[in-house]
């Protein structure tokens, strides 16, 4: 079968060629036009032994250049899995050292490239995945209160002769899922600005003392049975009202969700805050965990606002400048706690 030579192969071949079809027509010249015999095969002699030397001495210089060209093709075969190239290599030749160079930097940029492309690869597959848990969230939340929805009015329709008073019940389910839903949406379109950049501080002056209780007042509606104790002084800060009222009820509202005891908020004089229940706790493992998107315990769905409550926390007071710190005990509370500037 058919094999393309070497470098070294191909230049000897064509060498050789050359020379013996040269000696060839010296040696007939030589013998044509001397008629002595001693004297050509002196000339032969010597002619034939620098020949030899030449053909040796292409034959080295061959062979070195074609050791420099395996060396380059072997950068170009191994692109894809070559870590660093071998900057102390030498070459015979200016125009072999100055290709090196070139293909060094071809390289670089080449591998460059390649961990550019790895890294958008990597987050694209990140927020493939972010997407895909986002969808799964927004359909768990919004199912259970659109059943709920569905199933009183179902039963209200079906069933005219319903006492006043069930209906009424029914009626208020309905309002209160329905509600649930508003708040749901109102949180996605929160995280959205934040995931898009489009949020924006709208700085105030105002009492967090006072919007701690206010924060009370909209959450005792909704638990009716519940206790939120708030102690502290006034304390004056400068900071977003809109988005602080927003911290203040996740961080009581989880409060409430997981413990059955009454819940502690204290304001302290240098603006702190912290927020205090006595019930399931967070294991150490999950404590890291519960602040990132779309998170859920298996054992307490901490968070089950899509998983965005807590990661909406962190990323607002991160806007403020200060951060959520988490104190936590399985099956004794957790202390929720943040610290504004004045």
């Amino acid at each position: 079968m058919f094999r393309r030579p070497h470098f070294t192969e191909y230049v000897m071949a064509r060498l050789v060629t050359m020379a013996v079809t040269i000696f060839m027509i010296f040696v007939v010249g030589l013998v044509w036009l001397n008629e002595d015999a001693q004297q050509n095969l002196l000339a032969i002699s010597f002619v034939a032994l620098a020949f030899m030397f030449f053909i040796y001495a292409v034959y080295r210089g061959s062979k070195q250049m074609q050791k420099e060209l395996i060396t380059l093709n072997n950068y170009l075969e191994n692109l894809d899995t070559l870590d660093a190239v071998e900057y102390k290599a030498r070459f015979f030749t200016k125009e072999f050292e100055d290709l090196n160079q070139n293909l060094i930097k071809a390289l670089k940029k080449a591998k460059k490239r390649e961990d550019i492309k790895q890294r958008y690869n990597a987050k694209l597959k990140l927020k493939n995945r972010q997407r895909a848990d986002m969808i799964s969230a927004i359909a768990h939340e919004f199912r259970n209160p659109i059943a709920s929805i569905m199933g009183y009015s179902q039963t209200l329709r079906e069933d005219p002769d319903i006492p006043p008073a069930l209906q009424e019940k029914f009626l208020e389910k309905i309002y209160n899922n329905g509600n649930k839903i508003e708040a749901l949406l109102g949180r996605l379109i929160l995280w959205n600005k934040f995931e898009s950049g489009e949020a924006t501080l709208h700085k105030s002056c105002f009492d967090l003392y006072a919007l701690a209780f206010e924060v009370k007042r909209s959450l005792k509606e909704k638990y009716k049975n519940r206790e939120i104790h708030i102690e502290g002084s006034s304390c004056m800060v400068e900071a977003d009202r809109t988005l602080m009222d927003v911290v203040l009820k996740n961080l009581i509202e989880n409060a409430l969700k997981y413990s059955k005891e009454d819940v502690e908020v204290v304001i302290g004089e240098d603006c702190s805050v912290s927020v205090t229940d006595h019930g399931v706790g967070i294991s150490e493992e999950d404590i890291e965990k519960v602040t990132k998107k779309f998170y859920r315990s298996g054992t307490h769905n901490w968070d089950n606002s899509m998983g965005l409550g807590l990661s909406i926390v962190k990323t607002i007071l991160g806007l403020h400048g200060s951060h959520l710190e988490i104190e936590s005990k399985l099956n004794e509370g957790s202390t929720f706690s943040f610290k504004l500037e004045k």
